[in-house]
Protein backbone atom coordinates (compact mmCIF):
# COMPACT_ATOMS: atom_id res chain seq x y z
CA UNK A 1 0.00 0.00 0.00
CA UNK A 2 0.77 3.34 -0.72
CA UNK A 3 1.55 6.17 1.77
CA UNK A 4 -0.63 8.36 0.04
CA UNK A 5 -1.54 12.12 1.44
CA UNK A 6 1.23 12.93 4.25
CA UNK A 7 1.72 16.42 5.79
CA UNK A 8 5.15 17.65 6.13
CA UNK A 9 5.71 19.58 9.64
CA UNK A 10 8.41 21.84 10.02
CA UNK A 11 10.28 21.44 13.14
CA UNK A 12 12.53 24.45 13.37
CA UNK A 13 15.64 22.38 13.16
CA UNK A 14 17.43 19.22 11.24
CA UNK A 15 17.10 15.80 11.25
CA UNK A 16 14.08 14.93 13.82
CA UNK A 17 15.19 10.93 14.17
CA UNK A 18 11.95 10.06 16.90
CA UNK A 19 8.92 11.47 17.28
CA UNK A 20 6.52 10.37 20.57
CA UNK A 21 3.60 11.89 21.05
CA UNK A 22 1.46 12.26 24.82
CA UNK A 23 -2.14 12.63 25.84
CA UNK A 24 -2.62 15.77 24.42
CA UNK A 25 -1.57 15.24 20.90
CA UNK A 26 1.87 16.77 21.63
CA UNK A 27 4.78 15.60 19.53
CA UNK A 28 8.18 15.40 20.53
CA UNK A 29 11.24 15.23 19.03
CA UNK A 30 14.61 15.65 19.23
CA UNK A 31 17.15 17.85 16.67
CA UNK A 32 20.80 17.19 15.60
CA UNK A 33 21.79 20.45 17.55
CA UNK A 34 21.09 18.98 20.85
CA UNK A 35 17.28 20.20 21.38
CA UNK A 36 14.44 18.50 22.28
CA UNK A 37 11.19 19.83 20.80
CA UNK A 38 7.55 20.12 21.96
CA UNK A 39 4.99 20.41 18.87
CA UNK A 40 2.01 21.40 19.25
CA UNK A 41 -0.67 18.98 17.70
CA UNK A 42 -1.50 21.17 14.57
CA UNK A 43 2.80 21.92 14.34
CA UNK A 44 2.29 25.52 14.41
CA UNK A 45 3.82 26.58 17.98
CA UNK A 46 7.12 24.86 19.15
CA UNK A 47 8.32 25.04 21.92
CA UNK A 48 11.90 23.85 23.27
CA UNK A 49 11.69 21.19 26.25
CA UNK A 50 15.59 20.61 26.76
CA UNK A 51 19.23 20.79 25.52
CA UNK A 52 21.16 17.73 25.75
CA UNK A 53 24.15 19.18 24.54
CA UNK A 54 24.57 15.85 22.66
CA UNK A 55 22.56 14.12 20.10
CA UNK A 56 19.03 13.24 21.20
CA UNK A 57 17.65 10.31 19.35
CA UNK A 58 15.04 8.06 21.15
CA UNK A 59 12.74 9.31 22.87
CA UNK A 60 10.03 7.94 25.24
CA UNK A 61 7.00 9.32 27.71
CA UNK A 62 8.39 8.28 31.18
CA UNK A 63 5.78 8.51 34.02
CA UNK A 64 3.35 10.95 34.62
CA UNK A 65 5.32 14.09 33.50
CA UNK A 66 8.80 13.25 32.44
CA UNK A 67 10.57 12.45 28.77
CA UNK A 68 13.11 9.71 28.39
CA UNK A 69 16.09 10.34 26.24
CA UNK A 70 18.34 7.97 24.75
CA UNK A 71 21.05 10.77 23.55
CA UNK A 72 23.83 9.12 21.53
CA UNK A 73 26.73 11.24 23.15
CA UNK A 74 25.40 11.73 26.88
CA UNK A 75 23.73 8.57 27.94
CA UNK A 76 20.35 7.85 28.97
CA UNK A 77 18.86 10.70 29.90
CA UNK A 78 15.61 12.20 31.90
CA UNK A 79 13.54 15.65 31.47
CA UNK A 80 10.50 16.76 32.85
CA UNK A 81 8.08 17.12 30.00
CA UNK A 82 7.31 20.92 31.07
CA UNK A 83 11.27 21.84 30.31
CA UNK A 84 14.06 22.17 32.35
CA UNK A 85 17.97 20.78 32.67
CA UNK A 86 18.07 16.73 31.41
CA UNK A 87 19.11 14.34 34.10
CA UNK A 88 21.44 11.61 33.84
CA UNK A 89 20.23 7.78 34.38
CA UNK A 90 23.17 6.05 33.02
CA UNK A 91 26.25 6.56 31.21
CA UNK A 92 27.66 3.05 30.91
CA UNK A 93 26.95 -0.52 31.60
CA UNK A 94 28.43 -3.97 32.68
CA UNK A 95 31.68 -2.07 32.92
CA UNK A 96 31.48 -0.51 29.44
CA UNK A 97 30.84 3.02 28.51
CA UNK A 98 28.42 3.66 26.20
CA UNK A 99 29.16 4.60 22.51
CA UNK A 100 25.82 5.20 21.09
CA UNK A 101 23.12 5.06 23.33
CA UNK A 102 19.52 4.94 20.79
CA UNK A 103 16.24 3.73 21.34
CA UNK A 104 14.09 2.41 24.07
CA UNK A 105 10.90 1.40 25.49
CA UNK A 106 9.55 1.79 29.07
CA UNK A 107 7.35 -0.97 30.52
CA UNK A 108 4.84 0.14 33.31
CA UNK A 109 6.28 -0.21 35.90
CA UNK A 110 9.47 2.18 34.92
CA UNK A 111 11.73 -0.35 33.48
CA UNK A 112 13.84 0.99 30.43
CA UNK A 113 14.59 -1.26 27.77
CA UNK A 114 17.33 0.41 25.39
CA UNK A 115 20.19 -0.33 22.74
CA UNK A 116 23.57 0.80 22.71
CA UNK A 117 24.32 0.36 19.04
CA UNK A 118 28.08 -0.05 18.69
CA UNK A 119 31.42 -1.28 21.01
CA UNK A 120 33.43 0.45 18.33
CA UNK A 121 31.68 3.19 16.39
CA UNK A 122 29.35 5.97 17.86
CA UNK A 123 26.50 8.39 16.07
CA UNK A 124 29.57 10.25 13.28
CA UNK A 125 30.44 6.91 11.99
CA UNK A 126 26.97 4.76 11.89
CA UNK A 127 27.74 4.14 8.57
CA UNK A 128 31.19 1.98 9.45
CA UNK A 129 29.20 0.05 11.57
CA UNK A 130 27.23 -1.33 8.59
CA UNK A 131 30.15 -1.60 6.47
CA UNK A 132 32.08 -3.77 9.09
CA UNK A 133 29.12 -5.55 10.68
CA UNK A 134 30.82 -5.68 14.04
CA UNK A 135 27.97 -7.05 16.02
CA UNK A 136 28.76 -5.45 18.72
CA UNK A 137 25.44 -3.95 19.38
CA UNK A 138 23.64 -4.47 23.41
CA UNK A 139 19.89 -4.57 24.40
CA UNK A 140 20.09 -3.52 28.36
CA UNK A 141 17.70 -3.74 30.50
CA UNK A 142 17.17 -0.70 33.98
CA UNK A 143 15.23 -1.78 36.89
CA UNK A 144 13.38 0.97 38.36
CA UNK A 145 16.31 0.64 41.12
CA UNK A 146 18.83 1.69 39.26
CA UNK A 147 20.88 -1.53 38.38
CA UNK A 148 20.95 -2.76 34.87
CA UNK A 149 21.37 -6.22 33.16
CA UNK A 150 22.05 -7.45 29.59
CA UNK A 151 19.57 -8.84 27.91
CA UNK A 152 21.15 -9.57 24.40
CA UNK A 153 24.71 -8.79 23.13
CA UNK A 154 26.26 -9.59 19.60
CA UNK A 155 23.45 -7.70 17.56
CA UNK A 156 24.12 -5.79 14.03
CA UNK A 157 23.77 -2.58 14.98
CA UNK A 158 21.02 -2.56 17.56
CA UNK A 159 18.48 0.23 17.11
CA UNK A 160 14.81 0.36 17.72
CA UNK A 161 13.01 -0.55 20.50
CA UNK A 162 9.25 -1.74 21.28
CA UNK A 163 7.65 -4.19 24.08
CA UNK A 164 4.84 -6.37 22.71
CA UNK A 165 1.34 -4.82 24.20
CA UNK A 166 1.16 -6.96 27.23
CA UNK A 167 5.10 -6.57 27.90
CA UNK A 168 5.17 -10.69 27.17
CA UNK A 169 8.62 -9.58 24.78
CA UNK A 170 10.92 -6.93 24.22
CA UNK A 171 12.00 -6.61 20.68
CA UNK A 172 14.75 -4.84 19.29
CA UNK A 173 15.54 -4.10 15.59
CA UNK A 174 19.02 -4.86 14.16
CA UNK A 175 20.15 -2.51 11.19
CA UNK A 176 22.85 -4.60 10.09
CA UNK A 177 21.18 -7.76 9.37
CA UNK A 178 17.70 -6.41 8.31
CA UNK A 179 15.80 -7.93 11.06
CA UNK A 180 13.86 -7.33 14.77
CA UNK A 181 15.03 -10.17 17.47
CA UNK A 182 13.25 -10.40 20.80
CA UNK A 183 13.74 -11.38 23.65
CA UNK A 184 10.99 -13.46 26.11
CA UNK A 185 10.39 -11.71 29.47
CA UNK A 186 7.88 -14.39 31.07
CA UNK A 187 6.31 -17.52 30.52
CA UNK A 188 7.51 -20.80 29.78
CA UNK A 189 10.50 -19.38 27.10
CA UNK A 190 11.47 -16.16 29.26
CA UNK A 191 14.95 -15.14 28.96
CA UNK A 192 14.74 -16.80 25.57
CA UNK A 193 15.59 -15.05 22.15
CA UNK A 194 14.46 -15.67 18.45
CA UNK A 195 13.41 -13.66 15.82
CA UNK A 196 10.34 -11.27 15.22
CA UNK A 197 10.57 -10.12 11.86
CA UNK A 198 13.27 -11.62 9.16
CA UNK A 199 14.11 -10.73 5.68
CA UNK A 200 13.27 -7.09 5.70
CA UNK A 201 13.54 -5.41 2.71
CA UNK A 202 14.98 -2.39 3.72
CA UNK A 203 16.94 -1.38 7.02
CA UNK A 204 14.64 -1.32 10.28
CA UNK A 205 15.43 1.76 12.27
CA UNK A 206 13.59 2.84 15.13
CA UNK A 207 10.16 0.85 16.19
CA UNK A 208 7.36 1.62 18.79
CA UNK A 209 4.20 0.10 20.18
CA UNK A 210 1.07 1.76 18.20
CA UNK A 211 -2.57 2.60 20.33
CA UNK A 212 -3.58 -0.16 17.99
CA UNK A 213 -1.19 -2.56 19.67
CA UNK A 214 0.78 -3.20 16.65
CA UNK A 215 4.85 -3.31 16.98
CA UNK A 216 5.54 -0.51 13.81
CA UNK A 217 8.68 -1.25 11.89
CA UNK A 218 10.86 1.55 10.10
CA UNK A 219 12.61 0.31 7.12
CA UNK A 220 14.43 3.83 6.31
CA UNK A 221 15.55 2.86 2.94
CA UNK A 222 15.97 -0.30 0.28
CA UNK A 223 18.87 -2.67 0.68
CA UNK A 224 22.15 -0.99 -0.92
CA UNK A 225 22.91 -3.49 -3.26
CA UNK A 226 26.61 -1.68 -2.96
CA UNK A 227 26.77 -2.15 0.25
CA UNK A 228 26.44 -5.75 0.25
CA UNK A 229 29.29 -5.85 -2.12
CA UNK A 230 31.29 -3.80 0.14
CA UNK A 231 30.58 -5.96 3.49
CA UNK A 232 32.19 -8.98 1.32
CA UNK A 233 35.94 -7.07 0.54
CA UNK A 234 39.20 -7.82 2.71
CA UNK A 235 39.30 -5.73 5.56
CA UNK A 236 41.62 -3.39 4.21
CA UNK A 237 39.48 -2.88 1.09
CA UNK A 238 36.49 -2.26 3.56
CA UNK A 239 38.77 0.20 5.68
CA UNK A 240 39.91 2.31 2.36
CA UNK A 241 35.95 2.81 1.37
CA UNK A 242 35.56 3.99 4.99
CA UNK A 243 37.87 6.42 4.58
CA UNK A 244 36.24 7.61 1.46
CA UNK A 245 33.81 10.61 1.62
CA UNK A 246 30.36 10.45 2.63
CA UNK A 247 29.10 10.92 -1.18
CA UNK A 248 31.13 8.11 -2.27
CA UNK A 249 30.40 5.70 -0.37
CA UNK A 250 27.34 3.59 -1.02
CA UNK A 251 24.42 5.80 -0.46
CA UNK A 252 20.59 4.76 0.51
CA UNK A 253 17.55 5.40 -2.24
CA UNK A 254 14.61 7.43 -1.29
CA UNK A 255 11.90 4.68 -1.19
CA UNK A 256 10.94 3.97 2.58
CA UNK A 257 8.17 2.23 4.22
CA UNK A 258 6.72 1.23 8.00
CA UNK A 259 5.39 -2.27 9.06
CA UNK A 260 2.36 -3.17 11.63
CA UNK A 261 3.50 -6.07 13.10
CA UNK A 262 0.96 -7.80 15.29
CA UNK A 263 2.49 -9.79 18.84
CA UNK A 264 2.00 -13.04 17.05
CA UNK A 265 4.34 -12.09 14.31
CA UNK A 266 2.03 -11.27 11.51
CA UNK A 267 1.88 -8.46 8.99
CA UNK A 268 -1.13 -6.10 9.55
CA UNK A 269 -0.18 -3.23 7.56
CA UNK A 270 2.61 -2.23 5.13
CA UNK A 271 2.99 1.13 3.82
CA UNK A 272 5.81 1.32 1.05
CA UNK A 273 7.16 3.69 -1.14
CA UNK A 274 8.25 7.52 -1.96
CA UNK A 275 7.21 10.25 0.22
CA UNK A 276 7.60 14.02 -1.34
CA UNK A 277 9.87 15.78 0.15
CA UNK A 278 10.73 13.52 3.01
CA UNK A 279 13.21 10.22 2.97
CA UNK A 280 15.26 8.23 5.19
CA UNK A 281 12.30 7.62 7.61
CA UNK A 282 13.50 6.19 10.79
CA UNK A 283 10.58 7.41 13.67
CA UNK A 284 7.24 6.13 13.51
CA UNK A 285 4.65 6.41 16.41
CA UNK A 286 1.01 5.32 16.14
CA UNK A 287 -1.53 6.95 17.99
CA UNK A 288 -5.00 7.24 17.66
CA UNK A 289 -5.06 6.07 13.90
CA UNK A 290 -2.87 8.35 12.53
CA UNK A 291 1.00 7.81 11.64
CA UNK A 292 3.90 10.02 12.88
CA UNK A 293 7.59 9.65 11.15
CA UNK A 294 10.94 11.19 11.97
CA UNK A 295 13.46 11.49 9.39
CA UNK A 296 17.47 11.19 9.58
CA UNK A 297 17.82 13.74 6.72
CA UNK A 298 14.49 16.34 6.62
CA UNK A 299 13.92 19.45 9.05
CA UNK A 300 10.40 18.18 8.92
CA UNK A 301 8.37 15.29 10.32
CA UNK A 302 5.54 13.52 8.49
CA UNK A 303 2.40 12.62 9.68
CA UNK A 304 -0.31 10.23 7.74
CA UNK A 305 -4.08 11.00 7.65
CA UNK A 306 -6.16 8.61 9.91
CA UNK A 307 -5.48 4.70 8.61
CA UNK A 308 -8.48 2.86 8.10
Amino acid sequence: MRFGDVTLIPVGGHRPEDVVVDGEGRIYTGVDDGRVLRLSPDGRHIDVVADTGGRPLGLELYGDDELLICDARAGLLVVPRSGGTPSVLATSALGLDFVFCNNAAVAADGTIYFTDSSRRFGIDNWRDDLIEQTAGGRLLRRSPDGTIDLLLDGLQFANGVALAPDESFVAVAETGAFRVSRVWLRGSRQGRSDVFADGLWGFPDNISTGTDGLIWITQASPRVAALDVVRRLPAFLRAGIRALPTSLQPRPGREVGVLGVAADGKVERELRGEIPGFHMLVGVREWRGKLYFGSLEESAIAVTPTIG
